[in-house]
């Protein structure tokens, strides 16, 4: 007989509570506003593709792989894609603010639920500082005589106030970033499609024989494995849609529409923008690491002078665009981070006050603490350069991806069993299940694998580390949980005892 059916009394216990907990996680989340439009979840949806890692770290993905990187941004896409497909099926069947990390804690138990969500928290707290420093040193280019700090530091406590403001201000503001950074990348992709038509004034760059002129994978295909790892920090943020959904009026409807554009979005502003750049770029340009006018290398940057612009002219342009992308990633950083603090404080798994809401709605001590952490790690950069501090803090977050995707589709395997089992059709589902599921966790084991050793190691092994902490932690929650369950069931089985007895 199936253990679906008749659990086991210790399965069932994990289940019980991870109803328990998803029925208070429910509760709570009903004090979150609904403040976000479905103008703003489209923009979210596609804000979430186009991170900072397109315009800053594709450049290192280039040169480590040459053109063949094409094939390592299609995979991570298609990894990416399968993903969103995976957790839009259990997001659409149950929106909720924890996404994952709740689905997690019901699936596979609450030690899943607690790890992956703090190991979430703790990588996008890494990510506000992170963007704060790109965006500090981007403005400081532009205006030299104000410290690099400053601007850091002043983007972030206005992104803070907006998020503490209300969750409108973050859609709002996210809405015009994307805007932003979609409008510029369809623009560059059809000034470059005419440069490689040959059809642009005075450019000498035209046609395609940049993709094989130095080999298509000059350092072999195991770099182009390699280079996927680097591709994944990319992609990450595509999942934020289904925490940002359940502060809409309809998140079944936002969900949807954004898991179903998943493969355009990341087809369009990944897969054609970065062809364009290894068609027209020279691999040779990449491998020295050496930007064009002594400007520090920029993919798009360096497309924009083979297309016939000044380097000055070209890098000025990108750095505007990548100062909307990094804000724009600050902000949704902020957001994530505070939201799934938010969730794991109404589910007993973090400190009870950030749970608590401010008038307008929005979790403004999840915010604070989220917003504490990053503070402390620009003063670990700017203070105590030397240490390496802030940099070994990044290398603990660098495979949280491939943590989160595997979780995800675990979970996704037990969800759908539970159902089909029910006779449930959740609007979303995903597809060849369960032969899809499995080779994408086959997949993901496989690129951990290569990461092990290769040039991305030490970044597997500290998230690997970290993450155990994390399930340590999570597995004492649960015990704890669990006896508590227990003696609370004996008081009322003792109580019921007495009842009988005086009856």
């Amino acid at each position: 007989m199936s253990t679906e059916t008749n659990p086991a009394p210790a399965e069932a216990a994990a289940h019980d509570a991870a109803a328990r907990t998803t029925g208070a996680e429910a509760d709570k989340g009903s004090d979150l506003s609904t403040g976000l439009k479905n103008r703003h979840l489209t923009m979210i949806s596609i804000a979430g593709v186009i991170g900072a890692g397109l315009f800053v770290g594709s450049a290192t993905a280039i040169a480590d792989a040459g053109p063949a990187v094409l094939l390592s941004y299609l995979a991570a896409g298609t990894l990416v894609v399968l993903v969103m497909r995976m957790l839009g099926e259990m997001a659409t069947a149950n929106p909720d603010t924890g996404s994952f990390s709740t689905y997690a804690d019901r699936a596979l138990g609450r030690w899943a639920g607690f790890s992956v969500g703090w190991l979430y928290w703790w990588f996008w707290v890494l990510v506000i500082p992170w963007e704060s420093i790109v965006a500090g040193r981007v403005a400081h280019g532009f205006f030299p005589a104000v410290p690099e700090w400053a601007f850091a530091a002043g983007i972030l406590v206005a992104l803070v106030a907006t998020n503490l403001a209300s969750v409108k201000n973050y859609g709002e503001f996210e809405f015009w970033f994307a805007l932003i950074k979609a409008a510029a990348i369809a623009v560059f992709i059809v000034v470059g499609i005419l440069a490689i038509a040959g059809v642009l004034p005075g450019n000498g760059a035209s046609g395609l024989r940049q993709l094989t002129a130095g080999g298509f994978a000059p350092n072999g295909w195991s770099a182009v494995i390699t280079a996927i790892a680097i591709t994944m920090f990319s992609f990450m943020g595509t999942e934020i849609v289904t925490i940002a959904a359940t502060e809409s009026k309809d998140p079944v409807q936002g969900i949807h529409r954004a898991t179903n554009s998943v493969i355009w979005r990341i087809g369009t502003f990944y897969l054609a923008s970065i062809f364009i750049v290894v068609s027209l770029v020279p691999y040779s340009v990449f491998a020295s690491g050496k930007g064009a006018g002594g400007h520090e290398i920029g993919t798009y940057g360096e497309a924009l002078t083979a297309m016939g612009l000044a380097p000055d002219t070209a890098y000025t342009l990108v750095n505007i665009i990548v100062l909307t992308a990094v804000s724009s990633c600050l902000n949704s950083a902020l957001y994530t981070a505070s939201r799934m603090a938010f969730s794991l404080s109404v589910r007993g798994d973090a400190p009870s006050s950030w749970g608590r809401v401010s008038g307008s709605k929005v979790p403004s001590r999840a915010v604070l603490a989220s917003s504490a952490v990053a503070v402390a790690c620009l003063v670990l950069h700017y203070g105590f350069s030397g240490t390496g501090l802030f940099d070994f803090l990044l290398l603990t977050s660098g495979g949280v991806a491939l943590v989160i995707y595997l979780v995800i589709a675990l979970s996704q395997l037990v969800e759908r069993r539970r159902s089909d089992a029910a006779g449930q059709r959740p609007p979303v589902r995903m597809w060849l299940y369960p032969g899809l599921t499995w080779a994408t966790i086959a997949f993901i084991v496989v690129v951990m694998a290569v990461m092990a050793f290769g040039p991305s190691k030490l970044e597997l092994y500290w998230t690997l580390a970290l993450a155990a902490v994390t399930v340590s932690a999570g597995v004492l929650v649960q015990r704890r949980h669990r006896g508590e369950l227990g003696r609370l069931d004996e008081r009322e089985s003792a109580r019921a005892g007495a009842g009988r007895a005086g009856h």
